[in-house]
């Protein structure tokens, strides 16, 4: 991604047209289009690889999760819901599904022990969302 000076932002930030924007997304996310996909691939010590492509093709972020941390995302990417509905089923925030993901915060209780079930029977969480 380059990076404009502040003349050529001023230039493009004139030229654009936010309604446009804002109607194209809406009939991308009509459509399932996505911006960006987050991919998990399990790693032989536990750990979980997250790949986050953008639609051009182009990797935003390719990282190693360790295996403490990883339980959220793969009982997500089991379920193969998105973060809203992930959480909407689980009883939380989107935000603290977000911190438990990133590893700010770790799942307790009866969160931690539903997130098991839904990393090892994702097919439970699907039917319930459903």
């Amino acid at each position: 991604m380059v990076k404009l000076s502040e003349k050529e932002l001023a230039a493009w930030e004139k030229k654009r047209d936010l309604n446009a924007e804002l109607l194209q997304s809406l009939r991308e996310m009509k459509r399932g289009d996505w911006a960006r996909k987050t991919e998990f691939i399990t790693q032989p010590d536990g750990s979980v690889r997250r790949i986050i492509t953008r639609r051009d093709g182009t990797i935003e972020k390719d990282e190693i999760i360790p295996a403490e941390k990883a339980l959220v995302a793969t009982a997500r990417a089991a379920t193969g819901l998105s973060q809203a509905a992930f959480a909407k089923l689980l009883g939380v925030s989107v935000r603290t599904l977000q911190e438990w993901e990133q590893g700010r915060k770790m799942p307790s209780g009866a969160a931690a022990t539903l997130l098991k079930v839904a990393s090892r029977h994702p097919e439970v969480l699907q039917e319930l969302a459903a």
